[in-house]
């Protein structure tokens, strides 16, 4: 009770972390209202190359105009992990207040200014700035390429007038665009100094759109009709991908069980001598332990942990915290609800590895830890090192890596012990419906299909092709600039996910079974994972042909944390093909009289 309590200060600070960072932004602006000329907060945040979501740098590493006085804007542990780097624009929009052709500043840019301002705009640079938390972009400039067949005959120009359209309605801020003047340009195709004499203009105008429905125009885009009209294509295919395969599961397992139960049923009738078959002649095998129990109890404890995780991410999605632009708001949910869960991980991993009979309760829970934990920060490590040979804001500021270690040591390390004590301490046991042989059975030859990676390609295929239209959606709001905000149908597509997992993988225990084969433990668990390496190729084909990322940075990023999403889905996936597993065969052997 003792660390318990002890422990209850960083949970609670963490809660309290948690809530101020989800509510953090919506609150920045809520209480926003406005006189006629008050300062309205205008924040410039990064640049980068348009089609790199990843790759992105602070607003003034490119040589803009900058106020006299550079002010950052404090953010929140989301806004920091999601590459936010808020500092005060050198633009003034105050409320209700019109300007027409207002310098900012008149600028000699230097040789070196020109090309570095050319690349920019030869890699689609945009720039993203917030107004009173709203978010605006624009492009830094364009590129002239109308009847020139050859890219050095190209024609580089810099946007110097950008035009901002503010709605309000009353004393709100309810919407903003901005334009770039396309007549009012600096050539920046040869590399000599130039002039350049940056403005900008402000339109009000006012609107009936009530200041509680101003961010409904972000979350407009992922719900026109014909978007949605593919998403429910998708629901639809599922839902008869998961028909098909429940009707066909249930018909043939069903028939086949019966048969089984009374042939078996038959058997003990007749002569003792005749020889059993079938998944009854190995009834002293099936729950004979696995190898390396240590390893798997820690695999199904990061898996529940990842389970749950997932279900409390998906229930604050559908309760309108993710609403689109929150900075950071998942990011600081993830980590959060991650600590808060690692309880469960200890729990579930000791406890079962204490059924296994283990003894070394310690190192499992120390596995436990650290096989999920290890190979993200060692891939964080990797990528944050990257981002700073780039000068990119993905790269962490220290104070971020030391709050990040100091949640993971107060809260995620004592919950993961605290869970795992508790583990240890529920005494159950592992429930068997028959007895273990002394010795095991020789496994049968089988033929090559009956192999562990064919089973898994084909326990992996019928999932991902449940889930694998959603999927583009998914990549294209990560690893782009589309909006996601249907998150009633992701949440229908997991469910489905979850439940052709959980059938493929108990048909195929069932037929391994049925060949004598007991070693089904970690088959089932890599057959319910396989969907992870299924979604990994995924994002081989959506880089190369649905995407336009390039660059050592972007390419690292986005298959360095792909890597550890997939991996965290196989071992989610995994463990409910195992429970799932676990069920069936218990079922299956209760039914039967076994000696």
């Amino acid at each position: 009770m003792k660390n318990i309590g002890g422990n209850c200060p960083a949970v609670l600070f963490l809660g309290v972390l948690f809530l101020s960072c989800l509510s953090h932004v919506r609150s920045d602006a809520s209480d926003h209202r406005y006189k006629e000329g008050d300062p309205v907060p205008l924040y410039a945040n990064k640049v980068g190359p348009f089609h790199n979501p990843s790759e992105t740098y602070r607003y003034f590493d490119l040589p803009f105009c900058s106020p006299d006085l550079v002010k950052e804007k404090k953010e929140a542990l989301g806004e920091v992990l999601n590459g936010d780097r808020l500092v005060s624009a050198p633009y003034k929009l105050n409320f209700r207040e019109e300007k027409d052709s207002s310098v900012v500043c008149k600028k000699k840019l230097s040789k070196d200014e020109v090309v570095f301002f050319r690349k920019a705009v030869e890699k689609d640079y945009y720039f993203q700035m917030y107004y009173d938390d709203l978010p605006i972009w624009g492009f830094v400039g364009k590129v002239d390429k109308e009847g020139k067949a050859d890219p050095g005959e190209y024609k580089y120009y810099l946007y110097k007038h950008i035009q901002f359209d503010v709605l309000y309605n009353k004393d709100r801020v309810i919407e903003i665009s901005i334009r770039m003047d396309p007549h009012s340009l600096v050539d920046l195709t040869e590399d000599k100094e130039v002039d350049a004499e940056f403005m900008y203009t402000v339109k009000w105008k006012e609107t009936d759109t009530p200041f509680e429905k101003r961010m409904d125009k972000y979350s407009m885009s992922s719900s026109l009709p014909h978007h949605l009209e593919i998403h429910w294509f998708s629901i639809i295919n599922s839902c008869v991908t998961v028909l098909l395969l429940t009707g066909f599961l249930a018909t043939i397992l069903m028939r086949v069980l019966k048969n089984d139960f009374i042939k078996y049923g038959q058997d003990e009738e007749a002569a003792d001598d005749q020889e059993e078959t079938g998944w009854k002649y190995i009834h002293g095998d099936v729950f004979r332990f696995p190898k390396y129990k240590s390893l798997f109890s820690a695999a199904l404890g990061s898996g529940s942990q990842l389970f749950t995780l997932t279900v409390f991410i998906f229930m604050l999605a559908l309760v309108g915290v993710f609403y689109p632009y929150n900075r950071g708001a998942l990011f600081t949910a993830l980590v959060v609800i991650y600590a808060l869960t690692s309880g469960i991980a200890g729990y579930v991993a000791t406890s079962f590895y204490c059924q296994l009979e283990g003894t070394n309760w310690v190192r499992n829970l120390l596995l436990t830890g650290c096989l999920f934990c290890g190979p993200l920060f060692l891939t964080f490590c990797f990528l944050n090192t990257v981002a700073i040979a780039y000068s990119a804001t993905a790269a962490l500021p220290f104070g971020t890596i030391v709050v990040i270690v100091l949640i993971w040591t107060l809260v995620t390390s004592p919950l993961l012990v605290l869970g795992g004590i508790a583990g240890k301490n529920s005494k159950a046991e592992f429930q068997a419906p028959c007895r273990t042989t002394k010795y095991p059975r020789e496994i049968p030859p089988l033929p090559w299909y009956r192999s562990a990676i064919p089973q898994m390609a084909m326990a992996g295929f019928l999932p991902f092709s449940a889930i694998y239209i959603e999927l583009y959606y998914i990549f294209a709001s990560v690893w782009g600039h589309r909006i996601y905000t249907i998150y009633s149908i992701l949440f229908i597509v997991f469910i489905i996910l979850l439940i052709v997992t959980a059938f493929i993988t108990v048909a195929l225990t069932y037929f391994q079974l049925a060949a004598e084969d007991h070693e089904w433990w970690w088959r089932s668990f890599l057959c319910g994972g396989s969907t992870g390496i299924f979604i990994y190729a995924y994002c081989l084909y959506y880089y190369n042909a649905r995407s336009d990322m390039s660059g050592f940075m972007q390419t690292s990023f986005f298959f360095g944390y792909m890597a550890c999403i997939c991996y965290g889905f196989f071992l989610m996936l995994g463990t409910v093909g195992f429970r799932a597993s676990l069920l069936f065969v218990r079922h299956i052997y209760r039914s039967i009289k076994c000696e």
